[in-house]
């Protein structure tokens, strides 16, 4: 007997999450249903596919076999229906898109009404959070598809170019008129705003700046969103490197001014990423031209 599919995509969702609770709430089963279906397949197969502990939960040696045989079935058959539909008939679909918080409520959420006018038979859906985890949540397929700017690696995902991200280093106005910050001796009067110790924004800097020079800090400041940091800016409560698009109406309003503007900062792109073999990658990549079409705000 050939092995069901759904059984398959149950065993996919365990092997995913390998805890039979966490993968039931994803396939809307009971915990007994999904360990039912999985014990189903296991029997048709002849072999465990799981090892159990009271503790833990691990694929067998039959389990990571055929895991991405199941996984690439699964695709096939979603695939199935777009093979036979009338090509003229649209039917309706949802993809649902992870963002950063920022990015999100700025660009993405204004545009869609816009982005539904242009596709009746596309409902978005968003997610919010970092792209470490939305990343993996694309993989895992919890969503469909992530924009984000994060350097991706391996073959896993299919991207499409949406925006270049641009940074500058701002303060604000009031708090350069009472403290300049021209050269690097300057930095000991005043506080540096980052995401994290780590420095990722003003890192930007650093690495575009041609001269070796240290910046020494009052203090740094960390504020794990870019929305915070930019509140404290307004504030006057330090300087720091943002992404250009964020803060333009308040560069426009001379509110924050550029720093060092000789300095060109490194810059990133955003991207729309999803997991390769996505059965709806015609539709993403639609959805990928229309995102790019929409200036970033």
């Amino acid at each position: 007997m050939l092995p069901d599919l759904e059984s398959l995509r149950c065993f996919e969702s365990a092997a995913t999450h390998l805890n039979f609770r966490v993968a039931a709430r994803t396939v809307a089963l009971s915990p007994a249903a999904l360990g039912d279906r999985v014990k189903r397949l296991e029997d048709q197969l002849g072999v465990p596919l799981f090892a159990r502990t009271t503790r833990r939960m691990a694929l067998t040696a039959a389990g990571r076999r055929l895991l991405p045989h199941a996984r690439r079935l699964l695709d096939d058959a979603l695939r199935c229906r777009h093979l036979v539909q009338d090509r003229d008939e649209q039917l309706p679909f949802a993809l649902t898109v992870g963002t950063r918080f920022e990015l999100g409520l700025s660009w993405l959420t204004p545009a869609l009404k816009a982005l539904r006018d242009q596709h009746p038979e596309r409902a978005l859906n968003l997610v919010f959070g970092d792209s470490p985890d939305l990343l993996a949540h694309a993989w895992n397929r919890r969503i469909d598809c992530v924009v984000t700017s994060a350097r991706l690696t391996g073959r896993n995902f299919d991207h499409h170019f949406l925006h270049d991200e641009d940074y500058v280093f701002v303060g604000a106005s009031e708090l350069l008129r009472r403290r300049a910050l021209t050269l690097p001796a300057h930095a000991a009067a005043h506080v540096l705003l980052d995401v994290s110790p780590e420095l990722p924004l003003f890192r930007y800097f650093l690495d575009a700046s041609r001269r070796r020079d240290t910046w020494n800090f009052k203090a740094v400041e960390y504020l794990g969103t870019i929305g915070a940091i930019r509140l404290r800016l307004l504030q006057g409560a330090g300087v720091a490197v943002v992404p250009r698009y964020f803060v333009a109406k308040d560069l426009a309003a001379r509110r924050l001014v550029a720093l060092l503007p000789k300095v060109i900062l490194q810059r990133d792109a955003f991207r729309l990423v999803w997991r390769t073999g996505h059965p709806l990658h015609a539709e993403l990549r639609t959805l990928a031209d229309d995102l790019a079409k929409l200036p970033l705000r």
